[in-house]
């Protein structure tokens, strides 16, 4: 499943927007991919999974204990991830700002976590997420993402494997093109800030 199948499933499913977003990150652009539309489907959400852990280096498989996701994005992608690697599969909430694991779920101290999210911009949520595993006394191995659209910038501390590596441009709100600025702008994310 090369890059440009993805994105033609991303299409297909009516994922790949086009007009004018405020991303997570704060940054505004003329595309955002609304991957809850492309997990919708069982089947293909399932297939892009097993594309993604055909992705993990083997060894790595072999090592990782949990998926913990971020939710909302990253809560069906990550479910899938737990079912393709043959591992529980938890997820995150930021019910007042910050990540915490509720519901009931615990990760037990050095269980080895693999961080898996839906798409990463700049990284700053799959670093949340990170830092408030390593407070429950996991480990994280690596980060897995259907899609990286940070052409490669995000630092995450951990070894990055996407799916997808996507490069559409992005702008801070002081440097919005004069045609995009002129487009009324959606923040269609989850993240308030």
């Amino acid at each position: 499943m090369g890059d440009e199948t993805i994105l033609a499933e991303f299409r297909a499913a009516g994922a790949l927007l086009e007009g004018h977003f405020v991303l997570s990150s704060g940054r505004h652009s003329a595309n955002y991919l609304q991957c809850a539309r492309v997990l919708m489907n069982p089947d293909r959400a399932a297939n892009m999974a097993r594309r993604l852990v055909q992705k993990l280096p083997r060894d790595l498989r072999s090592e990782i204990d949990l998926v913990v996701s971020p939710a909302m994005g990253g809560l069906i992608i990550g479910h899938e991830m737990g079912r393709a690697l043959g591992v529980d599969a938890i997820f995150l909430e930021r019910p007042e700002g910050e990540f915490t694991l509720r519901r009931g779920f615990a990760i037990e101290e050095g269980q080895k976590v693999l961080l898996v999210e839906d798409v990463v911009t700049t990284g700053l949520s799959s670093r949340q997420a990170m830092d408030a595993v390593r407070a429950e006394g996991g480990v994280v191995l690596a980060e897995a993402a259907l899609v990286d659209r940070s052409a490669g910038e995000a630092d995450l501390g951990v070894p990055f494997y996407p799916l997808v590596s996507l490069n559409f441009p992005v702008y801070d709100v002081d440097d919005i093109p004069p045609e995009l600025a002129a487009i009324p702008a959606h923040k269609p994310g989850s993240r308030k800030n």
